[in-house]
């Protein structure tokens, strides 16, 4: 009798510990999906300067989804270095000869869509910290300023990875939004397309107005 009662505990004993490392195993299990989760969630568009509740704003938008990976916020300092800015983030402007690029400016040729014939044309632009512009003209030596926006209504720049136009080049397609209109531009290269973009953003003055509308 008293064999067959040692039996029994033993028998629950070893079914309690089995569902107790049955559990265990469960909650580990339910740990690592929702780490997955997370993981595939977070799509972050700025490597620094995160500020709450932008990234999750900027996920949802469609615009604002095919943002690059942007290391810095807009910058309005007159001492910034643009050059040296492009630098640190890890261009290598040397081997880009589509690029002119200087402490307070950049210039180089881009192809612009046409509003009115949807036609892409080869214009010379010109980004300028000093007159905190992004300047086009028809041709490098023309003097005659063909269009451009000032900083301050720069509201955002990304790359269209969604291909929302038709482009001879898609992979250096990118887009330059303002309040009241989307430029969409197209360099000769990928690595190009990647120094205008963040030579642009630098100058985005809209960018925070922008989000604090989208809030």
């Amino acid at each position: 009798m008293t064999l067959l009662c040692c039996s029994g505990r033993r028998s629950e004993d070893k079914l309690k510990a089995t569902e107790g490392r049955t559990l265990d195993t469960n909650k580990v299990l339910q740990k690592e999906r929702a780490i997955q989760s997370a993981f595939q969630d977070q799509t972050p568009l700025v490597n620094h300067h995160h500020e709450n509740g932008n990234f999750e704003i900027r996920r949802r938008e469609k615009p604002r989804a095919q943002r690059p990976l942007t290391r810095y916020l807009p910058v309005r300092n007159a001492e910034f270095d643009l050059r040296q800015h492009i630098e640190s983030a890890g261009h290598q402007i040397e081997l880009c000869v589509h690029i002119h690029l200087t402490a307070t400016s950049c210039h180089g040729y881009l192809h612009k869509l046409g509003g009115a014939w949807k036609t892409w044309k080869k214009r010379w632009f010109v980004f300028d910290r000093i007159q905190k512009a992004l300047l086009y003209y028809s041709d490098k030596g023309e003097t005659k300023l063909k269009g451009g926006v000032n900083f301050q209504a720069i509201e955002d720049v990304y790359v269209d990875h969604q291909h929302s136009v038709k482009s001879p080049c898609p992979q250096s397609t990118f887009c330059v939004k303002t309040y009241d209109r989307i430029y969409y531009l197209m360099a000769p290269t990928p690595e190009a397309m990647r120094i205008w973009v963040d030579v642009i953003f630098s100058g985005a003055e809209g960018y925070r107005d922008f989000l604090g509308e989208a809030e």
